[in-house]
């Protein structure tokens, strides 16, 4: 069964008009402690409960960018529907999530401390989420003001640092637009040696082979491999720069 199936079938108990966060919740298999305060045991979510929720998630959170100017425009929609790849079998109940979401009295801010709640010890997972976001906010060939301050505010929910987004953002950019050193996190007067180590460690946490293992759906490597590509190309740059072999 194919992600967008499993996230179908695991919303089909809930009345799609009620508290879209519960869904997540129970996704995540989560449990109450003494002072019935929910807990999230991330290291005891299969890989699949981590897809689900990482594939819900982007469902709920492109719902509620799309409409923060408004009015959700028809490049957005489909920027959602075709580049995440929904087989036409699912995407009428996709659709249906996706506009539920849109309708929700659940704020995206909520669902967005849930989420940093969830994957809380899975850094590169809300990462991801985050670039995926920026992938539907700039479908209609810009990215608005009240866009990027609901996506700061989605980062700090994560417990993202500036430093996280601004690099995350700078993937975004054309090459000849980002600026390699905040690709990279480095400031420009860091040694050669130390932006290398941050260059391999990026590389590492931005593997597909990696991302999958911590719980990142298949259907969104693509934008994965385009942010990896974005730091591969900072690194050169950097070295032309600094006329490193």
């Amino acid at each position: 069964m194919s992600l967008w199936g499993r996230i179908i079938g695991g919303t089909a108990g809930f009345a799609i008009g009620g508290p879209i966060g519960a869904i997540l919740g129970v996704m995540a298999g989560s449990v109450f402690d003494k002072k019935n305060k929910i807990k999230f045991d991330f290291n005891s979510m299969s890989n699949q409960q981590k897809q689900n929720i990482f594939g819900l998630s982007i469902i709920i959170l492109s719902a509620k960018i799309a409409k923060a100017d408004g009015v959700v425009t028809k490049d957005e929609i489909l920027a959602f529907k075709e580049k995440f790849k929904i087989p036409k079998k699912d995407l009428n109940q996709v659709s249906k999530i996706f506009d539920a979401s849109k309708k929700t009295k659940d704020g995206y801010k909520k669902i967005a401390d849930q989420l940093g709640n969830i994957f809380k010890d899975n850094k590169i997972l809300l990462e991801e989420l985050l670039n995926n976001l920026f992938f539907i906010a700039e479908a209609d060939g810009k990215i608005s003001i009240n866009e990027i301050e609901m996506l700061k505010s989605i980062s700090s929910s994560f417990n993202l640092t500036d430093n996280d987004f601004q690099r995350i953002f700078q993937t975004r950019l054309s090459n000849n637009e980002s600026d390699p050193f905040k690709v990279l996190g480095v400031s420009r007067d860091e040694t050669d040696l130390n932006i290398r180590k941050k260059w391999i460690k990026l590389n590492k946490e931005h593997h597909p082979d990696f991302l999958i293992s911590k719980g990142m759906p298949n259907e969104f490597i693509d934008q994965a491999n385009k942010e990896l590509s974005a730091i591969n190309l900072a690194y050169d740059k950097i070295k032309k720069i600094r006329e490193i072999n």
